[in-house]
């Protein structure tokens, strides 16, 4: 049985050994330590026996109704055994008791989120106005959602996919 929990600020070096690989890849966004200190309360973990983070992702609010998946990485040993999938729907879970009706992400990993009642879509899922607010947040995740130019070599090949609550 896998076991999602919070994380806790002794799970940050963990996180960051999953994240460090796969951003070297361009599969995920590089990050700057302090970026997750300062959001772990959206990261949920799971650890191994040993209490090492086999796999992590967060669920990041954007708006009232909208928050995105982030940074979600199981370690390559544990791939195909239902952590990914674990974490996925605690996250579902979190989004819905906070109250958001849409969870986006940005993935290469479409199947995987297909499985999960993502479905891909185009364009920006946000009326003009909440754009216009986005706008004006430093967040690099959200300037990915809002597909700004400057972010796009981050975002090459991914799909956007939306789920609905």
């Amino acid at each position: 049985m896998v076991e999602v929990v919070r994380a806790i600020t002794k799970d940050v070096s963990g996180i960051r050994a999953l994240v460090e690989p796969q951003a070297g890849k361009r599969v995920l966004l590089a990050k700057e330590v302090v970026s997750y200190y300062e959001s772990l309360h959206d990261f949920r973990v799971v650890r191994d026996e040993q209490g090492v983070v086999i796999g992590c992702g967060a669920l990041h609010v954007m708006w009232e109704d909208l928050a995105e998946v982030r940074t979600l990485t199981v370690r390559e040993d544990y791939l195909g055994k239902g952590v990914g999938g674990a974490i996925l729907r605690q996250l579902l879970t979190d989004a819905r008791a906070v109250g958001v009706q849409r969870v986006f992400c940005l993935t290469f990993e479409t199947q995987f989120f297909g499985r999960h009642g993502f479905e891909p879509i185009e364009g920006i899922p946000v009326e003009p106005s909440v754009y216009a607010e986005l706008l004006r947040s430093y967040d690099e995740g959200v300037a990915e959602f809002l597909d700004l130019e400057r972010v796009k070599p981050n975002t090459l090949g991914n799909t956007r996919m939306l789920c609905r609550l």
